[in-house]
Parts: structure tokens; sequence; C-alpha cells
């Protein structure tokens, strides 16, 4: 079979075939539907990085005509990533071991793929490729489904849905587009505006695993309602995150307009049907409560009445601690008291944040949450602060300045029984 075209419509439609026969078979409920969307597009971006890079280290070439992006064919690379990320996944749903299902994948893999010439040339070196591949998209994608079928790992879900997401709909669209070739001082200005966008939506999904118990897929939604957070101020705040980001990527690449109008389509059309319908049924009348004091898409000055209670902890013996009180205090902060640490039952060596709903943090993370309490701009510096990274290095600048914790903990002096 050395036809291009035979070669090319076999590469999609066999792995494309087998999908749909397995799903007529035995049609997915809703978590094997969320697995078998994860599994695919995973293998999609991760294949999209494996091939742009074995181009570059002459693992394998393309002979294609027509229907390439980057030099890498469309079909072949959706059609890996559905037999990969897809009949691989329905595989797992059947209860076969991961290595069997990773094993059989490898195998029709070293295979097929000597059988792809002339429109895969394959090198000396390409089972290297393989092993990154494998590495970098067979294994994690199927973990990822492994787990969103269980519902375990839910952290490691989110984090990987997370990089998911950045990756299809930001990293690879700025690859693709002219944003790389835009002068540096451009480049770094965008890149210090979309700080507000991406703390924005980090925050949102930070909510959704830590107080939902879900993650942002709409088939893996959080159990509980989420108002805390950026859904103190805005009922979608992941969507006007990313219509941010495509607003702010236009100004150096006009064709990320485009991005936006679907932003906002899909936020006031599908998802507003959808997941209005769904977070009715689920929580009734908590839903049409928060519903009917937060807008969809234009935030808060101020948090929602309804927001959680939380306390904020700072020893009020301490001279650099007080005036923080103090500060917090004069804002008139919603649904969030502040409290001498001496008063804390188990005592505290740092200032410290707690919520109803068990959320708590210490430190600079303690500060920032509880900025979320006081008005929009605030909460916007508290989840920049709580962005991966910069959290852990603000309190290493704020422990070198003396805001370290203290020696012992917090607690009231006792006066003994009076003596005689």
């Amino acid at each position: 079979m050395n036809d291009p075209a035979l070669i090319r419509a076999a590469a999609l439609f066999v792995p494309l075939l087998a999908a749909v026969a397995l799903l007529r078979h035995r049609p997915p409920d809703r978590r094997e539907t969320a697995a078998l969307i994860l599994g695919v597009s995973w293998n999609v971006l991760a294949l999209s990085a494996v091939n742009a890079l074995a181009l570059r280290a002459g693992w394998w070439t393309f002979a294609a005509k027509g229907g390439t992006v980057a030099g890498v064919p469309v079909d072949l690379l959706l059609g890996w990533a559905v037999l990969w990320g897809g009949v691989a996944v329905l595989a797992l749903r059947r209860g076969l071991p991961l290595p069997l299902v990773t094993g059989f994948a490898v195998w029709i893999d070293l295979a097929v793929m000597p059988l792809g010439e002339p429109v895969l040339v394959l090198a000396e070196s390409w089972l290297t490729g393989e092993a990154v591949a494998v590495a970098v998209s067979l294994l994690p994608g199927l973990l990822l489904a492994r787990w969103t079928l269980g519902e375990r790992r839910l952290m490691a879900r989110v984090v990987l849905q997370a990089v998911l997401a950045i990756g299809l709909m930001v990293a690879l669209p700025v690859a693709l587009s002219r944003v790389p070739e835009r002068p540096g001082e451009a480049l770094g200005t965008v890149a210090q505006l979309l700080l507000v966008p991406a703390a924005l939506t980090t925050a949102a999904v930070r909510e959704f695993a830590c107080s939902g118990g879900g993650t942002p897929l709409p088939y893996d939604p959080p159990a509980r309602l989420v108002t805390t957070g950026p859904y103190a101020y805005v009922r979608n705040p992941m969507q006007l995150g990313m219509t941010l980001t495509y607003l702010l990527l236009a100004l150096l690449d006009p064709v990320f307009l485009l991005g936006a109008v679907v932003a906002v389509s899909y936020g006031l059309g599908l998802a507003a049907w959808h997941e209005d319908a769904q977070l009715r049924d689920l929580h009734g009348p908590a839903w049409e409560r928060y519903r009917s004091q937060v807008r969809p898409w234009f935030p808060r000055r101020r948090p929602h009445p309804g927001t959680p209670p939380a306390v904020l902890w700072i020893a009020g013996g301490c001279d650099r601690c007080h005036p923080v009180a103090a500060w917090v205090g004069r804002r008139s902060p919603v649904a969030l008291a502040v409290r001498d640490a001496e008063d804390h039952p188990s005592g505290l060596r740092r200032m410290t944040y707690e919520r109803a709903d068990g959320r708590r943090a210490e430190g600079v993370a303690a500060w920032a949450h509880a900025a979320g309490h006081l008005s929009l701009g605030w909460a916007l510096l508290g989840w920049i602060l709580l962005l991966p990274g910069l959290r852990g290095f603000a309190q290493l600048c704020a422990d070198a300045f003396g805001a370290g914790p203290s020696l012992e903990p917090a607690r009231r002096a006792r006066s003994g029984p009076a003596g005689g």
C-alpha cells in the first residue's frame, strides 16, 4: 500500500471507525464521555508537539501535499490521537489493565508506522521519537482518562486539564499565529497584561477543585455550588478570562478577535443554556439566589453577600501584624471576621485564613484569600499573588523582610490563681 491518498485515508478512518464501532456497541455515560474528550484532546495537543519536535530532530519527516499544518498532515495526527486517546480509552473502560492497553497501543504503532511510506518517512532514530510520544502523549492521556473514569486524583486531573486548556486554546494558536514575530517590547507588555486574565482563570479553576470538588470540564463538574473566589464577583470567570486573553493577544495578531467572538458566543449560547439548567437541577434555590446576585460577564465591585463566612487570624500582640488587621477592618470586608490569633484553639505561627467550607491558607496566601473579601481590585491582586510560583516567591520575600513565622504559637496569656 504505497498510494499516499490511501495511506492518509486509512490512518484517519481505521481508528475513527474502530472508535465508532465500540461506541455503538456500548454508548458512554457522562464520565466515560469526559474521559474520551480528555484522552483525544490530550493526544491532539501532545502529538502536535511531538511531531513538531520530530521534524526538528529528524526522527521522521512527512511527504504530504495539502491538508497539513506546520508540515504535519492533519489526518495522520487526528487518526493517531483517536487511536491513543479514543480506542485505548474505550479499552480502559472495559476494565483492561493500563499496562496491557499501553503495550497494545505501542505495539500497533510499532507495526503500523513503517507502513506509512511514502507519506511518513522514518529515520534510523525514529524509535526515540516513539518513546517520547509514549512518555508525553500516550501515558499521560491514559492516566488522565483513567483517573476521570474512577473519579480519583482530583488535583492531578485539574492540573492536567489546565495544561490541556492552555495548550489547545492559547499556546498552540499562538505558535501558529504571527504573535512570535512581534517585537520583544510588544510581547513583554502583553505578557504582563495577561497576568490579569491568567490570575482570574487560575483562581476560578482552583475554587472548582478545592471548594467544589470538581473540574472545569462540563462532564466532570463540581459536586458543590462554587460561589467563592472569582465566583463571588462574576458567574463566568473562566470564560471572561479566556475572552480577555484573546482580546489582549489580538493586539499582536487581529485573528484572535475571532477567538474572543467564539468565546463570548459559547458563553452566551450553549454554555449559558446547558449550565443554567444543570445547576438549577443540582442546586435549586441556592443557584437561583446566587444567579440573582452575580452577573455572568460584568463583575461586581464587591463580593456578593452570600459569600461563605471566613476568619482571618492575626496576632494581636504583634507590632508588625496589628496594622494589617486594622487595614483589613477599615475596608469593611464582606463575610470576613478578623480575630486575634491568640484566641485560636490550636495556636498559630503565621497569619491564617480559615473559611466555613474548610479552605485554609497561611502567610501571604492568607492575605491573598482575605483580599477576595474586600473589593474586585484587591481580589485581583490576591489572585495574582496566588499564581503558581509567584506565591512561593512572595512568601520568601515576606519572610526575608521579617514577616516569617513566629518562634512560638500565638496564645493568650493566662493568669494563675491569686497568691495567699
